[in-house]
């Protein structure tokens, strides 16, 4: 099995930083890409950003220039650094990265729980 955890969430005024993370553990053979979406209220769930296995990144016109995302290959994590976070930037941020947890099994998609984002004064 396996899950993924995030972290970083959290209440920040509007201007400030957050930086998100998320682990990857359990059985895990390969890792492919690895991305953010996000959900506000009454909202459908959006990209963020996601990043390729090569490192090759994409980011919704919402958020370029004020987020970036990486990923550390040693440690199964994307981290999603924000910065001048705005009240629209509120909403529950959710990771996922597609993983293969055998040679020969094919790759599936795995979600976070979500961690909540408030941006607020």
């Amino acid at each position: 099995q396996v899950q993924l955890v995030e972290s970083g969430g959290g209440l920040v005024q509007p201007g400030g930083s957050l930086r998100l993370s998320c682990v990857a553990s359990g059985s895990i053979f390969s890792i492919n890409a690895m991305g953010w979406y996000r959900q506000a209220p009454g909202k459908q769930r959006e990209v963020v950003a996601f990043i390729t296995s090569s490192g090759k990144t994409n980011y919704a016109d919402s958020v370029k220039g004020r987020f970036t995302i990486s990923r550390d290959n040693a440690k199964n994590t994307v981290y999603l650094q924000m910065n001048s976070l705005k009240p629209e930037d509120t909403a529950v941020y959710y990771c996922n990265q597609v993983i293969a947890t055998r040679r020969e099994d094919p790759f599936y998609v795995y979600w976070g729980q979500g961690t909540q984002v408030t941006v607020s004064s």
